[in-house]
Order: structure tokens, then sequence, then C-alpha cells
């Protein structure tokens, strides 16, 4: 995420018709934290990343073949995305980036990714709690 002027923006990005935020596989000797610093890196070229918040981290139930993923919360001044070319595809693994109000976030990511979403902005204190009964009209980029 990142501070800015009107309030916080999450980063989310687009693979086909799915949003969400950077990650991937652990290689092997590279503990989880590591990965996900080289993961935001290689997908996003981001590297200024500052973990404000400590290390804690929350991974997703089980999903498409058992697949579990861990977030961690990290924040950075950055706001230039570059969606760069995975060597393995020949071509950037996401279509699209977007950085959003939590509002918006709320609007574009599966289940899955949104009690990730809740739990980073109660974490940082960006954004209203979630009301069921609002749709929000953002869907601010910068």
């Amino acid at each position: 995420m990142r501070r800015a002027g009107d309030g916080c923006r999450f980063l989310l990005l687009r693979a086909y018709r799915y949003w969400d935020s950077p990650k991937g596989l652990v290689e092997s000797g590279e503990d989880p934290l590591d990965a996900a610093r080289r993961e935001v890196r290689e997908e996003t070229g981001l590297t200024d990343l500052r973990f404000s918040w400590g290390l804690d981290y929350r991974e997703t139930p089980p999903y498409g073949r058992g697949k579990v993923a861990r977030y961690y919360l990290a924040e950075t001044d950055e706001v230039r995305v570059s969606l760069l070319v995975n060597p393995a595809l020949g071509r950037p693994e996401h279509d699209e980036y977007r950085w959003v109000t939590i509002e918006a976030a709320r609007l574009l990511v599966a289940p899955r990714v949104a009690a990730v979403l809740e739990w980073a902005a109660g974490v940082t204190g960006c954004g209203p709690p979630r009301n069921p009964g609002r749709e929000s009209e953002s869907t601010a980029t910068d």
C-alpha cells in the first residue's frame, strides 16, 4: 500500500479477470518474506518496501488445486509500477495494475482476497469498516 494525498491506496494486479496482489512461489533456500519481496520486485518493479506494521501475515484458505497464498503488508512511496516480462512466459504475468482505495478494492477482489484486504485495512487504519449494504462509487486509480 501507499499513502496518497487523500488517503491510502492498495496495489492490485489483474491477470485475466482476477484482481490480486503480487504473489508467487517460494524458491528453494528462500524464506517466505524474501520470496514476497522478490515477487513484488519481479512483478511490479517496486523495491522500496517497508514493513511498517511488522512481519505479521495472513493466509488464504486453500483454493485452486490446494494452493494457499500468504500475504504480508508492506508500504511504499513508489507510485510507478512496471509490469515486467516474465522470462518463462515471454510476457508480463499481469494485464493491468491499479492503485485503488479500499472501497474500490472491495469491488474488484474475490472473497478469498477480500478477507486479506479487510485485515490490511484494519491494520493500516485505511478506509471505513466494511458495510455490506453500501456500495462504493470510487474506482480511483493513480
